[in-house]
């Protein structure tokens, strides 16, 4: 056969091959269609595949689309839990478009929903880089880049006195002879560097976490040591000897202490290495060569104490208020933080909350002197063994001023060795926060010079506790005492009985019938404690109801009159007298006990939307107490089978006279999606009816900040002591800080306070979603952060400020990339935007 009928056969096949392929790739696009009209996405999805497969050149017509099927497609999947197949079918998407940022965000959405956020970042790392003005992206890499890499790596990385201190014991140890060494928790690497550079022959390196990892494999490449460090992606106690690591090494370097010293698991991750990864230690009196033998660096620790008064404390952890704008809180319903501390749980709960204490707003009082709490050395394999195990240790420590208990405050010296040591004392300038126990189920707080603050110290579960914190009170203890004896006498009389009636006279109470324990998280406290946020609600829904049908708040009174004429001449009232309610919605977020002080304002049926069983319970109590009747207040949820419809009509299609939205996060933030939640609660609303709040005005105003700066981002390589760290963890950074405490934040104000938006939840065309903003400057110096907060308006009267001393809400503040110097008289130009829970503010040179 001759090449030339060979060749006109082929293209013969070819031209019908590519008729065929076109043929099907139009009825595919047709059958893609269809699918989608009948919301067939699964389907479609597959229809769109295979034409994108056969002709990739129809990629960007069909992008659109394509996505669309894509998210609606994974959404059916994820419902039914088919996660294996949403995971391939984005794996599928991204071969196609490798650089589509909207498909990597989605994909980041679905991982981080999921529960693998080292993954999810990547993601949205990736859709940021490719598209850095992708405002979800950008908010999304930010949420998950405070998990990822804590804020705390900045403000350590920025101690230089701590990294000083670090380096100099490392350096003395390795030049001592411990020239292998094992870095636990390695984070960035830099204590491995250290050891590298002060002439370790053998340096290994382990991080759990992917992030850190990854980032520490780049910065030791940066450095150069690469050749000379070993980064292990996995936790010290999975480390085998020879698989992992060659041999034992001489010396264990490590900071895996957290501000109550032992919550990171140094002890059990000591206790491992001594026993399998650590030569064994020198014994005292030997002189040989330190590389024969191992240690621990740090070498020991002190933990010391101080009992305090501290009004910040107390409204963050004790509901110290017993009526709350008409609402008595009974006796049967105790609130507790979830700092408070009890072993019998069956959940490990971190048993302290954490605090920079010289920071505190109002500061703190010292009731007692500083006390030691326990002493632990790192470097003795049996002491660490002993301290899980060992019994709680009994602490008395006599008062020295009159105030009331709020907290036992805690802190630590770290001896790295026997000349270099840390302390993490609110007194030192230290990169450290100190560990507070709030101290709670106490009769009587007030303690006093000749008292006592008794205690229990123990480690158990990787945390130091401190429990059963009660005051012994000497004077009562001498009547005990006396009371006591004289008892003994009785007895000794035979006179039973009449001790008898004397135990009898102990009881004080008797116990409530029902009696219910609100583990609640300390911003939900502090909420509680805000009086003039439910004083204002109170006002403002009162204010509402009156306006709607005044003569309807006094219905139930005329009703109840009637029925008692009626009752006298024998005549029953008749259905028709009973007014119709007002509909109250409260979609606040966690425990709210607004829709109780609604159900005082006459004929009101309030929903609640609290989810947890106990706080269901709790509110029930309240209402109890409150002599509601038992069908008043109603559990949102148990009516919406769907969360996310929780906006909706309550049966018997009432409208809503009262919406109650969160619009502001705990942490400073404007609450994702709220304009979305603020349009559907509209369309629910009776003619007259509102939303709370109506209208939400953002201030800022500028400041200097070099602590912002540092807890923003590390600060060049002199902090690090020359070593290159700071563009490589910097790629974590995010440009707004939140759960700033504005009042003791350390800070210049260069301006005064300007009104930056408008969200506006009634009147949407009064928003101002984006805008600029003239700033005139009132003092000189560097703008490097504008803190931000906000007034809520319930109506045009009555505000409720979260930058006001009696608010559970914190602040935020956008740090700048560059500081920007200014001098007094001049003006700057912010740009101010806000879309979803992100607003970014820049400023226009």
């Amino acid at each position: 056969m001759s090449n030339s009928r060979l060749r006109s056969r082929r293209d013969a096949g070819g031209g019908a091959g590519a008729a065929g392929r076109d043929e099907l790739v139009s009825r595919s696009l047709q059958s893609a269609e269809h699918c989608l009209g009948v919301q067939d996405f699964g389907t479609a999805y597959a229809h769109y595949l295979l034409v994108l497969s056969l002709a990739p050149e129809l990629k960007d017509s069909v992008k659109e689309t394509f996505q669309y099927t894509l998210f609606r497609w994974a959404e059916e999947l994820d419902a039914l839990n088919r996660i294996q197949d949403l995971l391939g079918c984005y794996e599928q998407a991204l071969e196609l478009f490798p650089d589509d940022e909207v498909i990597c965000n989605s994909m980041g959405e679905h991982l981080f929903r999921m529960g693998f956020r080292d993954e999810a970042a990547g993601y949205f790392h990736k859709a940021v880089k490719l598209n850095p003005d992708f405002s979800d992206a950008k908010e999304n890499f930010y949420r998950v880049a405070n998990w990822l890499v804590e804020r705390w790596h900045f403000i350590m990385l920025n101690d230089t006195k701590r990294n000083t201190i670090y380096n100099a014991a490392i350096q003395k140890a390795v030049c001592l002879g411990s020239r292998s060494v094992l870095d636990i928790g390695a984070g960035t690497g830099i204590l491995s560097m250290f050891a590298k550079k002060a002439g370790a022959h053998s340096v290994y390196a382990c991080e759990l976490s992917k992030t850190m990892y990854e980032l520490a494999c780049d910065v030791v490449a940066a450095n150069k040591m690469e050749a000379g460090i070993k980064l292990l992606h996995m936790k010290s106690l999975d480390i085998e000897i020879p698989k992992h690591i060659p041999e034992r090494v001489s010396l264990v370097v490590t900071e895996t202490v957290d501000a109550g010293l032992f919550g990171e698991g140094i002890v059990e991750s000591l206790i491992h290495a001594w026993e399998h990864l650590l030569l064994q230690p020198k014994t005292k009196g030997e002189s040989c060569n330190c590389e024969k033998y191992g240690k621990v660096i740090p070498a020991s620790a002190v933990i010391f104490g101080m009992a305090v008064e501290c009004a910040e404390i107390r409204r963050q952890h004790r509901v110290s208020i017993k009526d709350i704008a008409g609402i008595h809180l009974p006796t049967n319903v105790k609130f507790q933080s979830p700092a408070y501390s009890s072993v019998d749980t069956e959940e490990t709960v971190e048993p302290y909350t954490t605090e920079k204490m010289s920071r505190v707003p109002g500061g703190y009082l010292a009731l007692t002197e500083c006390f030691e709490i326990m002493t632990v050395d790192f470097n003795n394999l049996q002491e660490l063994k002993s301290l899980a195990t060992k019994k709680p240790d009994k602490i008395g420590i006599p008062v020295i001023k009159e105030g009331i208990l709020d907290a036992i405050m805690v802190w630590f010296v770290l001896q790295l060795d026997d000349e270099h040591s840390l302390s993490t004392s609110p007194s030192e300038e230290t990169c450290w926060e100190q560990a507070v126990y709030p101290v709670q189920d106490l009769t009587d707080y007030w303690i006093k010079p000749g008292d006592h603050v008794m205690m229990e110290v123990s480690c158990q579960d990787c945390y130091l506790r401190i429990q059963s914190i009660s005051v012994l009170d000497l004077e009562c203890e001498m009547d005990v005492a006396r009371s006591f004896t004289q008892n003994k006498d009785l007895l000794s009389l035979g006179n039973e009985a009449e001790l008898c009636s004397a135990l009898a006279n102990l009881q004080t109470s008797k116990p409530d019938a029902v009696e219910q324990t609100c583990v609640l998280e300390s911003t939900e406290i502090a909420l509680l404690n805000n009086l003039p946020y439910h004083e204002g609600f109170k006002m403002a829904m009162s204010k509402v109801l009156s306006s709607l049908t005044p003569e309807k708040l006094y219905q139930t009174m005329d009703t109840h009159c009637q029925n008692e004429m009626n009752s006298g001449t024998g005549q029953s009232n008749t259905v028709q007298n009973i007014p119709e309610p007002f509909y109250v919605l409260d979609v606040s977020e966690g425990f709210s006990i607004l829709p109780l002080i609604a159900g005082t304002l006459g004929q009101v049926k309030p929903y609640s939307s609290v989810e947890k069983d106990q706080h269901r319970i709790a509110l029930d109590l309240i209402s109890e107490a409150n002599h509601f009747p038992k069908e008043t207040l109603e559990f949102w949820l148990r009516h919406v089978e769907d969360e996310s419809a929780m906006l909706q009509r309550p049966k018997s299609d009432k409208l809503w006279s009262i919406i109650i939205l969160d619009v502001i996060e705990p942490s400073g933030l404007i609450q994702q999606e709220i304009m979305e939640k603020a349009a559907i609660s509209r369309c629910l609303l009776q003619s007259g009816g509102k939303i709370f709040p109506q209208y939400v005005l953002m201030f800022g105003l500028l400041v200097e900040s070099q602590t912002l700066l540092e807890e923003n981002a590390v600060q060049g390589t002199e902090r690090t002591l020359g070593l290159n760290i700071a563009p490589f963890i910097n790629q974590f950074q995010v440009p707004i800080r939140v759960f700033l405490d504005l009042s003791s934040l350390p800070c210049i104000p260069l301006s005064k306070p300007v009104e930056l938006l408008r969200l506006d939840l009634m009147t949407p065309y009064l928003n101002t979603s984006k805008r600029e903003v003239k700033v005139h400057i009132c003092k000189s110096g560097r703008v490097t952060a504008i803190p931000f907060w906000y007034h809520m308006y319930l109506d045009e009267e009555i505000r409720l400020d979260t930058s006001s001393e009696a608010s559970h809400w914190k602040q935020a503040a956008v740090v700048l990339d560059n500081p920007i110097q200014v001098e007094m008289g001049e003006e700057l130009v912010l740009s101010v935007q806000h879309h979803k829970s992100n607003v970014s503010i820049t400023v226009k040179q």
